[in-house]
This record gives C-alpha cells, structure tokens and sequence, in this order.
C-alpha cells in the first residue's frame, strides 16, 4: 500500500512518514501547492498513491481572523481538490479536522455527532473542509477530528511551555481551557492503518481524557524535570483575535474508533528526552 502524505513538514505528516518509511511519499509546501487544484491533481496521478493522508492545512488559528482568503483556500478549498484529485484517481482519503469545530459550552466530551458551532474563522474553515471532502470522495473519505496536536518540535504548547520554563520561575498558564492533548506518535501509526480498520466517515481520534492548558503544562513540566512554578489565569488575561471553545474534549460514539492511550502517556513518551 502506498501513501501520499501532503503536508510532510508538519508534526503530523512528520510522524506518519516515519511510521510508513517506504510505503509513504511526502510532499511538503515547497513540493504541492494543495491549494492548486491541476497541481493536486497532477501529483495523485504521477504517485497513484492507495491512500492519500492530507495532513497539509492552514493552523494559524488567530491569523484566520484577519486572513479569510487565505484560510478558506487552505481549508476549504484545498480539501476539495485533494478529495476530487483522489476520487479521480481510485484512492481512498484521511484529512485532518479539529475540535474548534465545537463551541465548547457542552462541557462533556464532544462526540461525532454533537451539533458543531465554531466560535473562529478558523473552525469555520476546518468544518467547511469536512464537508468539502466528504461531498467530493464520500464513499472514500476520512474525517479525523483530533485536539491539541503536539511533537517534540519547539513550535507547539509544550515546546513553548519548556522554553519558558528555563528562562523564568513562575509562569501563569490557563485553567478555562480544557482539551485532549493528542501526541503525534502516538497518533500517526492509527491514521496509516485508517482506511484498513474503519468505515469511512467522521471519527474523533485523540489523546483519552481530558486536561487543562494549566495541567497540560505540569504534566510537561514533570516530564522533562523542570522546576518551575505555575499559577492559574483565566483566558481573559490572553486576549487573542480568534476565540477559543472552553471544553473541546474530544471521544468518540462509534464503536470501531482508535483509541488513543491518556493523554499523560502521550507526554510521558513526547517529552523522555528532555529531562533536565
């Protein structure tokens, strides 16, 4: 089985090549314009891939506020074309979703089929996005909504947290936002299989349970054996363009979903090489 990972440069389409090794072809920004759609579709036919894991997206969630176009032509139309370039083609499709698809008022973990209610542009587009594949490929096509997606890179929440933490003693990190940190090795080797284990759809696939921004960064801090104190702040004291949901935990009602281990283990096995 081949693979044609968009995306390649990202934590995600990172950690699924290393989980594929020769079976995957990545093709990263400089590589695929996703956004062009006879570029897209140019690449599934030279590639003929089986499946296409489309980890390739707009992330800046604040800058989607003041870059509609460019958010919507990341999201939304580019997964339009990669859905039809491989309906076209005979493979089947695994995009990437979000739990900013979600309000947050639920106060549970949301599940597939909870009303959706996105508070930013950029869970707009992502939710736009779904539909745009599943409307193009829908007999062929994945949906995963995942949560907090980190790596052991620099550029996420944890990186962010252990950077911190060497350069100050106390650092103030949020209790009002509470998610499913999802650890990208831990996620990859469950989107690979995908197409093989589950019926195509909509499915939520994260990091079991759910945790504060606050706890996040202890469980982060412990990890790596950093000493350094956290105090609880509200968002309020953060004001960013885009608006955040408060609970956008995530699991999953189908009884053939992945399940992720806690999102703890997630941390414990991201951040083992970083003990002080």
């Amino acid at each position: 089985m081949t693979v044609l990972v968009t995306g390649a440069g990202g934590q995600v389409g990172r950690a699924v090549l290393g989980v594929l090794g020769d079976r995957g072809v990545g093709l990263g920004r400089a590589d695929l314009d996703v956004t062009d759609p006879d570029a897209v579709m140019a690449a599934v036919a030279l590639h003929r891939p089986d499946v296409v894991l489309h980890c390739a997206a707009w992330t800046d969630v604040d800058g989607a506020e003041s870059d509609h176009v460019g958010a919507t032509r990341a999201n939304v139309d580019a997964n339009r074309h990669v859905a039809r370039a491989a309906r076209a083609h005979g493979a089947r499709l695994v995009t990437l979703s979000t739990d900013f698809v979600f309000d947050g008022a639920k106060g549970a973990p949301y599940v597939e089929s909870d009303p959706t209610g996105p508070l930013s542009f950029y869970g707009e587009t992502k939710l736009l996005g779904e539909r745009a594949a599943l409307d193009e490929h829908p007999d062929g096509t994945w949906v995963v909504r995942t949560a907090w997606i980190y790596d052991a890179g620099d550029g996420n929440f944890p990186g962010l947290i252990r950077r911190l933490a060497a350069e100050r003693d106390v650092l103030r990190v949020v209790t009002d936002q509470v998610g499913s940190p999802t650890y990208a090795g831990h996620l990859a080797p469950l989107l690979v299989d995908l197409p093989e284990r589950i019926a195509p759809g909509v499915v939520h696939i994260a990091g079991s349970g759910a945790a504060s921004r606050l706890e996040w960064a202890a469980a982060v801090l412990a990890s790596c054996g950093l000493d350094c104190r956290l105090e609880p702040a509200t968002s309020d004291a953060f004001p960013t363009p885009a608006r955040r949901p408060a609970y956008s935990a995530l699991a999953s009602e189908r009884p053939d979903a992945p399940v992720l281990p806690p999102w703890r283990d997630g941390v414990e096995a991201c951040m083992a090489g970083f003990s002080a």
